[in-house]
């Protein structure tokens, strides 16, 4: 069993930060079993790959959309995963969730939703103009 939990949504003006934590737990978690993939999905849209994080905290791929402006990072020891956001834009605005899968290696060819059998309840994100 793996379970996730979000942290660190909030309400900023654009231009504004934010720092998300997935906190991972459960008896099967393993940063070197399972990679970590954070998503979003904003009101009437369908949910999306945002940034991953996967061989162990070696590779990182991010979406066009965010690229320069998100950062995501991992902390082994902790269990634990962050997306650090700057620069951000009323676009940003969305329940920001981070889902998990196995093998470790795997999630950075794996964008879809449907492939990652974890999730995490879910932070939400609101950035006004």
């Amino acid at each position: 069993q793996v379970e996730l939990v979000e942290s660190g949504g909030g309400s900023v003006q654009a231009g504004g930060s934010l720092r998300l934590s997935c906190k991972a737990s459960g008896s099967a978690y393993s940063p070197h079993i399972y990679c970590i993939h954070w998503f979003r999905q904003a009101p009437g849209k369908e949910r999306e790959s945002v940034a991953v994080i996967y061989n162990g905290g070696g590779s990182t791929r991010y979406a066009d959309a965010v690229k320069g402006r998100f950062t995501i990072s991992q902390d082994n020891a902790n269990e634990a995963q962050y997306l650090e956001m700057r620069g951000l834009t009323p676009e940003d605005t969305a329940t920001y969730y981070c889902a998990a899968r196995t093998p470790a290696w795997t999630c950075g060819t794996s964008a879809s939703p449907a492939d990652y059998r974890y999730w995490g309840q879910g932070t939400q994100v609101n950035v006004s103009s």
